[in-house]
C-alpha cells in the first residue's frame, strides 16, 4: 500500500479486509476499508456486495490465494483482475483472474506481493509500514514496560501448534536473558488454551520473575509492546512480522517452515534455521526436492532447535543493539 500511495498519491485505494485484521490497520490513512466478517458465513458476502454496489475500479489486486478471496473477487467490478502467475496460483486462483504477475521462483512472501506493484509500474519498493498506534495503546505499553530496561518479548505460540518450540527452551533462553544481559522478560500471546498453558509452563520453569501478558493485549496494544521491546523471540507467527513493522529485531525459530519464504523480513541474520535438518530427518529429502514453501507438519521438527543456539542469537542481537546498529 505504501508503495502504491507513494507512486500515485491521488489514487483511491480500497482494501477488502477481515474483521480482525481491520482492528490492526483500519486506521491507516488514505485507504477505504470494506470489512469481510467471516463469522457471518454466507451473509458476509452479501455485506461486501452491498458495500461494493455502484462502485467500479480500474484494477483488482487479487493478492490472497484462498477460495474465499476468489469468491469475493467475483463481486468486484474491475476490467483488470491481477493475480499470481499460474505456477503459484493455489486454490485455483488463476480461474478468477485475467492478468498475472511475472512468474518468479523461491522468493519471500513479501517479495511476491511486491510483484503486484511491479506489474503496475511502481517498481520503487517502500519498506515502510507506519501502522498507527493510538495513545491509549502507548500508555498501556508504558505501564507494562516502564523505563528503558532492555526487554526480551517472547511470543511462544503459532496458530499452528506444530510450529511451537518447547516451554523448556523458552524458559532457558528467558533465564539467560535475565542473567547474561540484565533483561526483563515479557510473555505475550492470545487467549487460546494452548497459549495459556505455554505461559504457565514457562513461568513455572523459569528461575526469575516474568511479566505475563498472554491473553491480555489487543492487537494495537501488542504493537505498542513490541515497539518498546528490545528483541522478540517467536516461531513462525504473526507477531514476528508485527515486530518487523515497528522496527524491533526478531529471533525467529524456523524448522517447520522454510525461512527463505516466511522469515521476518528484516531479521535474516537473527533467525535460527533448522528447516533443512527437519526436511532431511522427517521427510527424507532436501528442501530443493520439495515444492517451495513446503512445511514439515511434525512437532518433532521444532525440537531440533537447541536453547544454546537461540541464546547465541540473543547474544548477537544484543551486541548489535549495543553498537547502535539496530
Amino acid at each position: 500500500m505504501r508503495t502504491l500511495q507513494a507512486r500515485w498519491p491521488d489514487t483511491r485505494l480500497t482494501w477488502i479486509i477481515g474483521k480482525t485484521e481491520h482492528t490492526l490497520v483500519g486506521d491507516l490513512p488514505g485507504i477505504d476499508f470494506i470489512i469481510f466478517d467471516k463469522s457471518r458465513g454466507w451473509r458476509a458476502y452479501l455485506d461486501v456486495r452491498r458495500q461494493l454496489r455502484g462502485r467500479r475500479f480500474d484494477v483488482l489486486l487479487h493478492m490472497q490465494m484462498a477460495l474465499r478471496a476468489s469468491l469475493i473477487s467475483l463481486l468486484v467490478d474491475a476490467p483488470v483482475k491481477l493475480g499470481f502467475d499460474r505456477a503459484r496460483a493455489k486454490d485455483a486462483q488463476w480461474l478468477f483472474t485475467n492478468t498475472q504477475i511475472a512468474p518468479r521462483q523461491r522468493e519471500h512472501v513479501l517479495d511476491s506481493l511486491f510483484g503486484f506493484s511491479d506489474a503496475l509500474g511502481a517498481t520503487e519498493r517502500l519498506l515502510r509500514w507506519d501502522i498507527p498506534i493510538p495513545e491509549a495503546a502507548r500508555r498501556y505499553a508504558e505501564d507494562v514496560l516502564p523505563g528503558d530496561q532492555p526487554t526480551l518479548i517472547i511470543s511462544p505460540c503459532s496458530s499452528q501448534d506444530y510450529r511451537n518450540w518447547t516451554a523448556e527452551g523458552y524458559a532457558a533462553v528467558a533465564d539467560y536473558a535475565v542473567e547474561k544481559h540484565g533483561m526483563r522478560v515479557l510473555l505475550t500471546g492470545g487467549k487460546r488454551a494452548v497459549e495459556r498453558r505455554y505461559g504457565d509452563d514457562i513461568t513455572r520453569l523459569m528461575h526469575h520473575p516474568v511479566i505475563d501478558c498472554i491473553g491480555r493485549s489487543d492487537l494495537k496494544q501488542l504493537l505498542a509492546l513490541l515497539q518498546r521491546g528490545t528483541v522478540l523471540l517467536s516461531p513462525d507467527a504473526g507477531p514476528a512480522h508485527l515486530a518487523t513493522a515497528v522496527g524491533t529485531p526478531v529471533i525467529g525459530l524456523y524448522a517447520c517452515t522454510n525461512p527463505s519464504r516466511a522469515r521476518p523480513y528484516l531479521s535474516t541474520q537473527w533467525i535460527v534455521d533448522r528447516y533443512a535438518d527437519a526436511v532431511r530427518q522427517l521427510r527424507g529429502a532436501v528442501p530443493e526436492q520439495l515444492p517451495f514453501g513446503s512445511r514439515v507438519r511434525d512437532a518433532r521438527a521444532m525440537a531440533l532447535i537447541s536453547a544454546a543456539e537461540v541464546q547465541q542469537r540473543l547474544d548477537d542481537t544484543m551486541a548489535t543493539a549495543s553498537k547502535g546498529r539496530i
